[in-house]
């Protein structure tokens, strides 16, 4: 008879989950006693940390990933990160600690009273099993749901006196055993109802969202949007955590914008848009105007079913992306229509003093590697760092596609664990670094090198252009005067200096990037929105 800690470990280990992101308390401990070797151990030193660098390692990994928290109140301080982590669309299998089963129902401290419920609605799958035997089935059930389409957190509450107990080995023979694929095909009347309206359309454009990415399918869009010689947009970058597309192919459009009305806008003219891998549309701020142009149609492909229904205009198919676009492809003869127009090269923006993100990020373009990594979270100059670098790799770039701060410092740790082969920097705002502080402490614990670039503003830029938007003014709590990032991370141990001008920036990150330490760089810019 095995013990439920020694069932749970070897279905980790089926599985490939041998790295696991936590943060122990009391009620975890039975869980971690005689860690195997065979697995690596990520310490956060807050709950939110170990969801972010959960959240990036499954994003760049494409695999489930371990993350243990803390009863109720790690739970709870997680919350955020399971957010971002929904909807990144990151197959975490979460567990958490519980009380011992007899003391549950008297609520003795550290009692999650209800621990099914707390992480609802931002998780697939959400469990505490009846009895200790069913643990290791239940760890089983959350790897399959999150690593089933559409990908997100599964959560399993765990009391801390089950790991000790015995299982038949036999039931957890079949749970290791078995597998659970996912990736469906789409109708080939469906597919082939697509392709007769793509070969008839005058002007059809293409959406290319972040599941593109997600599902393998980057290179399958390629060929589509050059065989039928289609222009491409990226989707709204709020909702986009990933890129679908190489933003420097000559096909590449531009990213569309994230409001009803100017998205609708900027489709003026295409009688029909494929839309790949995306929500229809991840809007925000509200303008309002037309979903979309007079005479334009919309075929979405999602493996998503809830994208598919909530979605306010246009037809859908539910299938994996990459399948569904090589059928497409398949079906379809080279189109004859005139290429679309290139979108050119990047603006070049002037070194002002004080210095603009746009700059920045094409100082940063002109050292970057082509097989860099850029994890962002500066949401002031989102679309400058976009327009200047136009990244065109697979996984090449993660964004928090909730919107929640806290996403990116912590996630890039993750990231380059799962990609060691590959440089990751880091682009954040000062402010959107307080949200993930303690993950510098991460980095350097497990030597994991990425370049962190900080853009320091004094404010919350992004926030003083909603204000503008909402017509709203003199709201409080915009400004950001003395924060020092660079002695924040040296006090972690990050390697950290400030940078006055654009030739010092090119030299620093010309050094810090191939570095087998994390650094820190950190630049002073002119604050407002930057968008090119």
């Amino acid at each position: 008879m095995s013990t439920v800690r020694e069932a749970a470990y070897e279905l980790f280990r089926a599985r490939g989950m041998t790295t696991m992101f936590g943060n122990p308390g009391s009620t975890e401990l039975p869980m971690l006693d005689d860690f195997p070797e065979d697995f690596r151990y990520v310490l956060g030193l807050q709950e939110a940390v170990v969801v972010g660098m959960a959240d990036g390692y499954a994003q760049a990994s494409g695999n489930p990933t371990l993350v243990n928290l803390h009863t109720a109140p790690g739970v709870g301080n997680a919350m955020g990160a399971i957010f971002n982590a929904q909807a990144n669309k990151s197959p975490l299998v979460i567990t958490a600690g519980q009380q011992v089963r007899a003391m549950i129902t008297l609520q003795a401290n550290l009692t999650d009273r209800d621990a099914v419920r707390l992480p609802h609605p931002l998780v697939k799958w959400s469990y505490e099993p009846p009895r200790a035997e069913d643990v290791p089935l239940a760890l089983a059930r959350a790897t399959h749901v999150a690593s089933l389409p559409p990908k997100g957190p599964a959560f399993v509450s765990i009391p801390m006196d089950d790991w000790r107990a015995e299982v038949d080995d036999g039931d957890v023979r079949h749970a290791i055993a078995r597998s659970v694929s996912g990736r469906s095909v789409a109708d080939p009347a469906a597919v082939s109802s697509v392709a007769d309206r793509l070969a008839n359309a005058k002007n059809p454009a293409m959406v290319a969202g972040p599941d593109v990415d997600a599902s393998g399918g980057w290179d399958a869009a390629v060929l589509l949007a050059e065989q039928q010689r289609l222009p491409v947009w990226a989707t709204p970058a709020p909702g986009g955590g990933r890129i679908g597309f190489p933003e420097g192919h000559p096909n590449f459009r531009g990213t569309l914008p994230p409001a009803i009305g100017p998205l609708g806008q900027m489709l003026e003219g295409h009688d029909l848009v494929l839309a790949l891998g995306t929500s229809i549309f991840p809007y925000y701020p509200y303008i309002a105007g037309p979903l979309l142009p007079d005479g334009t149609d919309l075929v979405a492909v999602t493996s998503d079913p809830d994208e598919a229904a909530r979605a306010p205009m246009g037809d859908a198919i539910v299938a994996d992306v990459k399948l569904t676009v090589e059928a497409l492809t398949e079906l379809l003869p080279q189109s004859d229509r005139e290429p679309p127009e290139p979108l050119g090269e990047p603006q070049a923006p002037p070194e002002e003093d004080p210095l603009s993100p746009s700059t920045v990020h094409a100082a940063l373009g002109d050292v970057l590697p082509d097989d860099a990594i850029i994890v962002l979270e500066s949401p002031s100059s989102t679309m400058a760092l976009r327009n200047q670098l136009r990244l065109s790799r697979p996984g090449s770039y993660y964004f928090g596609a909730g919107g929640g701060l806290g996403f990116g410092l912590a996630a890039a740790v993750g990231v380059q664990l799962a990609q060691p082969e590959r440089p990751v920097v880091c682009v954040m705002g000062e402010g959107s670094v307080q949200y993930a502080v303690t993950a510098f402490w991460s980095a350097v614990a497990y030597e994991v090198p990425v370049t962190f670039l900080v853009l320091r503003n004094e404010e919350y830029s992004i926030l003083k252009w909603f204000a503008d938007t909402e017509e709203v003014t003199g709201a409080p709590g915009l400004q950001l005067p003395a924060l020092d990032t660079a002695e924040i991370a040296a006090g972690y141990g990050v390697k950290s200096r400030k940078v006055g001008d654009i030739a010092e920036l090119r030299s620093d990150l010309e050094s810090a990037i191939p570095s087998s330490d994390p650094e820190l760089i950190e630049i002073g810019v002119a604050p407002g929105m930057a968008l090119f």
